[in-house]
């Protein structure tokens, strides 16, 4: 991976992190910072996403393009390294703040250290308090997350259950009297359960990027609308059957049983549908994306 870890000036350190209690007093580098200008916008959730969250990702953060922000988030699974890829699509920049040293041989998680590797050539950076070898912990997430919802103007909440490690640094963006941002979700899906749980407690409903955009008091630029995602490309029958049935994540075994196709055909069919990018699959676990 490019780019020599290096260690901030006090200088360098982004302002809003002299306002928390306990605030750090070392932090490492790799890459490149945004310009001085630029207002942070973490962006946090479920690890275990739907095809809405995914959806919502990519709305949200592609309608955020040219504007001086910068999204922060933990390089973990789920949300946080969606909302990373989403701002690279998207030519956001992007700052990563792993559990872990910034070390090639600690990044956390390890299969994300391309998606590290991306964010640095693309103009990102990765942040951390812990020395470069450190390897990630239990206790260092937690940590980790008080420098996530202290460097940001505002924290953006896309999924989360009741009892999600989302909330902790939900509750301490507002703990820093920070802006909570949450995007209101399905009433029968548990990973809207934490979202609404702050959502009744007063945080700020989102439902465009123009929202975000007023939250972090920027001025949206009217000559530009942001489209909410196509539902779907002109599928035939069985490939809507197919959409259908991904509302949900869904195991291959558990996806072929269910639209009734021998495995040969099921096979072709998934094969073609995730080549045209209707749905991903990873470890045999299968997402719309439409």
């Amino acid at each position: 991976m490019s780019s020599s870890i290096r260690t901030l000036t006090a200088a360098e350190f982004p302002p809003l992190l002299a306002e928390i209690p306990q605030p750090p007093t070392q932090l490492y580098v790799r890459g490149t910072l945004p310009p001085t200008d630029h207002v942070f916008l973490c962006v946090i959730g479920s690890r275990k996403y739907t095809t809405y969250g995914k959806q919502v990702v990519d709305y949200l953060v592609s309608g955020l393009a040219d504007y001086p922000i910068t999204i922060v988030s933990g390089l973990a699974l789920g949300i946080d390294s969606l909302a990373h890829t989403a701002a690279l699509q998207a030519e956001v920049h992007t700052i990563a703040v792993p559990g872990s040293g910034l070390d090639d041989r600690v990044i956390y998680p390890a299969r994300h250290k391309p998606l590290a590797r991306q964010i640095i050539d693309a103009g990102g950076a990765l942040l951390s308090e812990f020395e470069p070898t450190f390897s990630a912990t239990r206790w260092s997430f937690t940590q980790r997350n008080r420098i996530m919802a202290g460097m940001c103007h505002a924290t953006l909440i896309i999924e989360a259950t009741e009892r999600s490690g989302t909330l902790i640094t939900a509750r301490l963006a507002t703990d820093y009297n920070r802006e909570l941002l949450v995007v209101p979700g399905d009433i029968f899906s548990k990973n809207s359960g934490g979202v609404h749980q702050f959502l009744k407690l007063g945080a700020t409903p989102v439902t465009t990027p123009e929202d975000i955009l007023y939250a972090l008091n920027i001025e949206p630029d009217t000559s530009k609308t942001a489209t909410a995602p196509v539902s779907n490309k002109a599928l035939s029958a069985i490939e809507q059957r197919v959409i259908d049935v991904l509302h949900e994540p869904t195991d291959r075994d558990t996806l072929i049983r269910t639209i009734d196709l021998s495995s040969s055909e099921a096979n072709a069919l998934l094969m073609q549908m995730e080549m045209a990018g209707h749905i991903s699959s990873e470890h045999n676990i299968y997402r719309a994306v439409i």
